[in-house]
Parts: C-alpha cells; sequence; structure tokens
C-alpha cells in the first residue's frame, strides 16, 4: 500500500508541472490507475490531486479535460467527500458541462453528479441548489443533436437531484416538465424514454408540477404510454403510473380530476399491471386504479418509479 500511495504522489505532484507533456502522462496514468485499482482511489484523493483535476476542466485541451474528467468519475465511486470539500469543485463540473466541445467530458461530469447524488443524500439539496447545473442538465436532454450517452447521463444525474423532495420545485421552474415530456414524445430510445419517464414520475410529487403537466399535455402522453397499443416496456408503463400517481396525490382538484380521465381511458393497461408487473409496480398501479374507480387512494404517500439499479453504475469506472 505505501507503494500506492508513493505512486500516487508522484502522479499527483506532476499535475502542477509547467510541462504540459508531464501532466499529460500523468493525468493519463491517474485515469488508468483509478479504473483498474479502487484502492489506489482515495490514495489519489488523499494527495491532493481533486483541486488539480478540478482546475483542469477550464483547459482548452479536450483530451487533458476527458482524463481528469474521467478520473473525477472514478473518484467518486469511493473518494465523494474528498471531491465534495473542493473549493470551486461543483463551479468546476457546471463549467465543463456547459462548455466542454467533447461529448466524452459532458458524459463524465454528469456521470459524476449522479454517482454523488445517489450515494449521500446530504449532497442532494447542495447540488440542487446549483442552478446553472440542473439548467446545462435539462439543455442537455433538449439537445436534438446530443449524443444518447450524454442525455442518458443528464437523466441519471436529473433523476438523483429529484430525489430531493425540495429540488423539484425548482426544476419545474427551470422547465423540466416539458422538456422531459418532449424527449418522450419525439425519443423512440425504450432506455431513454425509460430514464425520462423515471424522472418525470419523482418530479410529479410535488404541487408544482400540476400546471406544468397540463401545460406539456404530460397527462395524455402518460396516458398514451399506457395504451396497450403503443407497446412501451413494463418500466415505461409502470413509470408512467407512478407519475400519474403522484400528480394525483400532490397535485389539487383539477389535477387529481385530469388524471381520473385519462386513467378511465387506459383502464385496460393499468389493471395488466395490477397482475404483470412488478411487486412495486402492482401496488402503484392499484393504487391508481383505487383512484379512477372512486377516487380514494392514499394521498399521503409519494410513490416512487423505477429506475436502473445504481449498483451497476456505482462500479462503472472509465
Amino acid at each position: 500500500m505505501e507503494v500506492k500511495r508513493r505512486t500516487a504522489r508522484n502522479l499527483v505532484s506532476k499535475l502542477s508541472s509547467v510541462s504540459e507533456q508531464t501532466r499529460t502522462d500523468a493525468l493519463c496514468e491517474l485515469r488508468l490507475i483509478s479504473k483498474h485499482d479502487p484502492d489506489s482511489r482515495p490514495l489519489i484523493a488523499d494527495a491532493g490531486a481533486v483541486p488539480y483535476l478540478s482546475e483542469t476542466l477550464y483547459g482548452s485541451s479536450p483530451t487533458i479535460q476527458e482524463n481528469a474528467a474521467a478520473t473525477l468519475l472514478n473518484l467518486s465511486i469511493s473518494s465523494r467527500a474528498s471531491l465534495m470539500s473542493t473549493r470551486g469543485f461543483l463551479d468546476a463540473l457546471s463549467h465543463a458541462l456547459s462548455n466542454s466541445p467533447s461529448p466524452t467530458v459532458v458524459q463524465s461530469c454528469a456521470a459524476t453528479l449522479h454517482s454523488l447524488l445517489i450515494a449521500e443524500d446530504t449532497y442532494r439539496p447542495i447540488i440542487g441548489s446549483k442552478r446553472d447545473i440542473l439548467y446545462t442538465l435539462l439543455s442537455i436532454i433538449t439537445d436534438n443533436n446530443a449524443p444518447p450517452r450524454s442525455i442518458k447521463d443528464a437523466l441519471k444525474a436529473l433523476f438523483g437531484v429529484a430525489l430531493y423532495p425540495l429540488n423539484r420545485a425548482s426544476l419545474v421552474g427551470l422547465g423540466a416538465v416539458p422538456a422531459l415530456v418532449s424527449l418522450i414524445v419525439r425519443d423512440a430510445r425504450t432506455g431513454i424514454v425509460e430514464d425520462a419517464t423515471a424522472v418525470l414520475a419523482q418530479i410529479a410529487g410535488c404541487e408544482e408540477s400540476e400546471e406544468a403537466m397540463r401545460k406539456a399535455g404530460g397527462v395524455r402522453v402518460l396516458g398514451d404510454l399506457l395504451d396497450e397499443g403503443t407497446g412501451a416496456s413494463e418500466r415505461i408503463r409502470e413509470n408512467a403510473v407512478a407519475a400519474l400517481l403522484n400528480l394525483a396525490r400532490c397535485g389539487g382538484e383539477k389535477g387529481r380530476k385530469e388524471v381520473k380521465e385519462m386513467g378511465a381511458k387506459v383502464m385496460e393497461g393499468i389493471t395488466d399491471l395490477t397482475k404483470n408487473g412488478s411487486a412495486k409496480g402492482k401496488t402503484k398501479a392499484a393504487e391508481l386504479l383505487k383512484i379512477v374507480v372512486d377516487g380514494y387512494g392514499n394521498q399521503s404517500e409519494v410513490r416512487d418509479f423505477r429506475f436502473n439499479t445504481s449498483s451497476d453504475f456505482m462500479n462503472h469506472s472509465i
């Protein structure tokens, strides 16, 4: 372990070299070590790498940025406190998200945010208060030219932000609902629609979402996903149920009425999930069915959604 510690210190010391080639070589090696050797990640962080890596995100070289962003993502798996305690770290991520010409950098930065948000609930209000980060993530999912991987990583980060209830109103205010509804409508890729509906279901768990959903035609779109003729995946349909359920519980009478009317049109799809969905999906579908049929249901609990489990992602390094 002492050899690994000395190696980490030596490489980190080179990040302050006046030679760009020396810095580049050190960054490449740190990226590889942090990818393949989990034990070295805290050693790299403890050696003081995070401030240098953060500063590098402001650089003009895409290659150097890519190595720095990838190393930060790898460190976020097990050295989250070192990242979040570094002054200017989130500002550097925000800058790279919105300014880097490299899709790989954007993806690594968004993935780093997701890694932090999923693992530590105390980070959610901190990151959620950074409106520039939220705005940029929403800009990515509304960009028709954004690579699918960038959209998926942005959605995962938004999902983590929305886990904190007080962040949901901020997302609504920044236009998250029409952005997500538009993405669901225009994108036929199952994985992206699954993730987008998961985020929308979470955001629907605040009263501010009701008007935004109405203006964006969200209830109609969610209803369409529950129509058996659309061929939506089980996870998409369960997310649609969760979104409608949260909207009915957290919105006012208008929202509840709209959900009931739409639910009556897709009764077969909801009923099918009560029989053939996942254990959680069956429960949510039954609750929504109760609201549709007789207007009752447990209004005190906001239901969650089906999103890809974080375990695979948290073990992912690049």
